[in-house]
């Protein structure tokens, strides 16, 4: 692959990226259907050139998302991603495989199109969850989990493959690969815990470009070991190494730094994969195509939506993760091609798969985009799946709920806020969805209100209809509109704060009866003049206040 070539495929994908972004779709899509453009069109013929660069964006993607997620989280959505990652496995493969069956497919050919149809897309859902900013709420958190479960054993299954290719692996083998998953993991824990702190904190977090070198180099480093020698996945070594860094205090400067480069990769990465989803001879394999689609696409997230509800989760909650697994993933496509591979599977069964994966991978990526207007709809049938009491218990303690302030999203800007509102001696009330903020707010005797804003529960539960002024630090037009709409609707009078991406949104939310919007850029600015004037530009007033300011970030 020549330097015009790859040229070539970059002008293809911001073409294509520019006609998405105007259609208001995300980009992964735009990306999916350039790549299945490229591929029709026979301009890329030598796709194998560019696999590495797409498993760098691969690795950097499990990587960022190792990084945001704290290893204090795992035991709260430890066992629910453990039983419903394997029950939605168990569940959809045997109604797989009957389907299969009854559409007739063979006995060996149905099981891999069963097992097929279990996997789901975890670099889809961590690229869709993360232009949503969902990553960090609860259903993001155990919606990855499970994800990663399924790699787990779509892991196991190819190394068993692979095996039989081989001739097979005996037990003691594979008993071995249980034992390197095990130190790996506990390795990773003691290095998080003992020694990555004390490296970075002494010799690295002083320099901001070695941070970011030494940072990409352990997560590609990291990656190439655990898919190497040790014998897993790429995607599994870049979550890891990302996890093993999430408790530094740097890890959000890494984030920020290490975004435009994963954005590269994965664009090469999504490319690549629409050209493997460019099928011929639809004719055949239209039928049992739609079929499965329609499987995959309703069919799991009814599975997971009984799964959770059985564990006791909320039906939004419940819903939102259920619509994570309606798409197969790009392990499908590697077990078909394996199948083909070892001579148990034909061309015809391939290609059903490979349909099943461009209508599921579509559809779905609008079903998690427009989630929440898709539960709306469907909010009241969905109870069946809730029980009476679930484990979203919303307020601590007893509040008298009337003239008290709403703030809404306590990560970021709301931390800031916090220490402010709790000395005002007011009547404060938090929302946020992230498992980790609540415990927090829970500890320091904060009221808390677990759950999103724009559930129709939380939202009379906060009495927004009583408060006095509503605080919104979730930057997100579609959940503050949501949240406008609903306050008019309910004749609040509070006073509204919210924050806002551009102005052009702010200039939106102002429209449609905001009080008040803050936007970031904006405010940077007027800040800066407002320090410029205060104590001009070159005084020393001006270096103490930076080191006050240096200490509060520490906090």
């Amino acid at each position: 692959m020549d330097f015009n070539q790859l040229a070539i495929l970059l002008v293809v994908a911001g073409v294509f990226g520019v006609v998405a972004k105007i259609l208001r779709q995300p980009l992964l899509i735009g990306y999916l259907f350039a790549g299945i453009t490229l591929a029709v069109s026979g301009i890329i013929t030598d796709t194998e050139s560019l696999t590495s660069l797409g498993q760098i964006g691969v690795a950097l993607l499990l990587f960022l998302v190792g990084l945001e997620m704290n290893l204090q989280e795992i035991p709260t959505i430890g066992k629910v991603a453990l039983y419903t990652g394997i029950g939605q496995i168990v569940f959809t493969s045997i109604i797989g495989f009957f389907l299969a069956l009854l559409l007739g497919f063979g006995t060996l050919p149905a099981i891999y199109i069963a097992v097929a149809l279990t996997f789901s897309s975890t670099i889809i859902m961590v690229k869709l969850l993360s232009e949503k900013k969902d990553l960090g709420s609860l259903y993001g958190k155990i919606s990855i989990g499970f994800l990663l479960v399924q790699d787990f054993v779509a892991m196991i299954i190819l190394m068993f493959l692979a095996g039989l290719g081989q001739g097979g692996l005996s037990i003691g083998e594979y008993g071995l690969i249980a034992i390197k998953a095990i130190v790996l993991f506990a390795s990773i824990w003691v290095l998080s815990k003992k020694v990555l702190p004390r490296f970075f904190e002494k010799y690295v977090a002083n320099s901001t470009e070695l941070l970011f070198v030494v940072s990409i180099a352990w997560a590609l480093g990291i990656s190439a070991l655990v898919a190497g020698p040790l014998g897993f996945t790429l995607e599994i070594g870049g979550f890891l190494a990302g996890l093993a860094l999430s408790n530094l205090p740097e890890h959000l400067q890494i984030v920020s730094r290490t975004k435009p480069l994963r954005d590269f990769f994965l664009t090469i990465f999504f490319l690549l994969l629409g050209t493997k989803l460019a099928v011929g001879g639809l004719g055949a394999i239209l039928f049992p195509g739609i079929v499965f689609s329609l499987f995959v696409l309703i069919g799991n997230p009814i599975i997971v939506l009984i799964i959770m509800g059985f564990l006791g989760y909320k039906k939004r909650t419940s819903f939102k993760a259920g619509l994570t697994v309606a798409q197969i993933s790009e392990f499908s496509f590697v077990l078909m091609a394996m199948g083909a591979s070892l001579g148990h599977l034909g061309s015809t069964e391939v290609a059903v798969v490979v349909l099943t994966g461009v209508v599921t991978m579509t559809i779905s990526t609008y079903m998690i985009m427009e989630s929440d207007k898709i539960f709306h709809f469907l909010k009241k049938p969905l109870s069946l799946f809730e029980k009476r009491r679930t484990k979203e218990q919303p307020l601590l303690g007893k509040t008298d709920m009337r003239d008290h302030v709403v703030l809404i999203g306590c990560d970021k800007t709301g931390s800031a806020l916090l220490p402010f509102l709790k000395r005002a001696s007011i009547n404060l009330l938090v929302v946020d969805y992230n498992p980790r903020l609540f415990n927090r707010l829970t500890a320091d005797k904060i009221p808390v209100l677990f759950g999103d804003i724009n559930d129709t529960d939380v939202l009379h539960a906060a009495a927004l209809g009583n408060a006095k002024l509503i605080i919104s630090t979730v930057a997100n037009l579609k959940v503050n509109l949501v949240l406008l709409s609903d306050l008019k609707s309910m004749k609040a009078k509070a006073k509204t704060v919210f924050t806002s991406l551009s102005k052009s949104e702010a200039t939106t939310l102002y429209e449609k009866g905001a009080d008040y919007v803050v936007v970031p850029d904006s405010i940077a600015g007027e800040h800066m003049r407002h320090v410029f004037v205060t104590y001009g530009l070159s005084s020393e007033k001006l270096s103490k206040l930076g080191k006050n300011h240096f200490k509060r970030l520490l906090k």
